[in-house]
């Protein structure tokens, strides 16, 4: 079968190209390397979002879920576990190869967020011996966060919401290596008002325990202090592997991101792309950004394949 667009990812903006792909009823394949919803759930799969249209708050994971089941009752064609480690042009096509199976489509749309990522960590001494023993970079659910004493490093908006949630069920930490945070004004507003300790200005001197994350030693202002911790969730960003851009053929800006136009065009010709994946001037990288640039990437790849008259 040769589909009208191949969506590469499956993450929300690579599962909102697919939903407005069909609502064209455009054929659609969405391929995803492992399992459905991205970032937003391999990362933070229990953070709130708050800024989502629609919704006052939602967990990351059911928005995931929710997008998917839209994906799914479109009819788009949804695999997971399906790599994608090539994209050539075939004869008035686009082949998309993946580890095991090869894809036909009329066009395509990357959007694999920062591709293969790991968290970043802090390099502290005992960081990697008690990783998975009381160090972890994903807030575990709430009911396992009961009776344990947590402490979040980051300065971001993920590190205040995951802090917040663990605020809800047990005390709760948060250390900052700089004087402020890097976050949206309402979640440091909500951050103030909360029980939640602030240490900033400080730096990891070391995580101690034997089986199981004891303490942290911290520095701050040049004097050592040690604080009582059951678990600590470190979110300081990640380390992205967008390396397979190049064999794609796909320009690339300064910042390794696929360059595209206003139209979320590549260099390429047939394929389009959104999401945490591309760049250009006064790129702002939210979900809803994202989704945003999936219904232009969308349209893009609509007028490519059915050439309306009024395209």
């Amino acid at each position: 079968m040769v589909y009208d667009v191949i969506v590469i990812g499956a993450g929300p903006a690579g599962l909102t190209a697919g939903i407005y792909a069909r609502s064209k009823m455009m054929s659609t394949l969405v391929l995803e390397s492992g399992t459905v919803g991205g970032q937003l759930v391999a990362l933070y799969p229990e953070k709130g979002i708050h800024n989502y249209p629609g919704f006052e708050t939602v967990q990351a994971r059911k928005l995931s879920d929710k997008l998917y089941a839209q994906a799914e009752s479109m009819e788009c064609d949804i695999r997971e576990n399906q790599k994608v480690v090539d994209i050539v042009d075939g004869d008035q096509k686009i082949i998309v190869k993946t580890q095991d199976s090869e894809y036909e489509g009329m066009s395509v749309i990357v959007a694999i967020g920062m591709g293969e990522f790991t968290p970043r960590k802090l390099g502290a001494p005992g960081e990697n011996e008690l990783e998975g023993k009381g160090i972890d970079y994903i807030l575990p659910v709430k009911e396992d966060l009961v009776g344990k004493k947590v402490v979040m490093f980051g300065g971001g908006n993920s590190a205040i919401e995951m802090a917040l949630i663990a605020d809800q069920v047990t005390d709760t930490t948060i250390v900052h290596r700089r004087p402020e945070f890097r976050a949206d004004e309402m979640n440091v507003k909500n951050l103030n008002e909360s029980n939640i300790r602030k240490i900033m200005n400080a730096n990891v001197k070391s995580f101690n325990g034997t089986d199981h994350l004891e303490s942290i030693t911290i520095e701050q202002d040049g004097k050592e202090m040690t604080i009582e911790a059951d678990l600590a969730v470190i979110n300081i960003g990640i380390t992205a592997n967008l390396e397979i851009l190049k064999k794609w053929g796909l320009e690339l800006t300064e910042n390794g991101l696929i360059k595209v136009g206003i139209d979320m065009s590549t260099n390429r010709h047939g394929v389009f792309a959104c999401g945490d994946v591309v760049d250009y001037p006064g790129k702002y990288k939210q979900i809803i950004t994202g989704c945003g640039e999936a219904a232009t990437a969308c349209l893009m790849a609509y007028k490519f394949v059915k050439k309306p008259y009024w395209a």
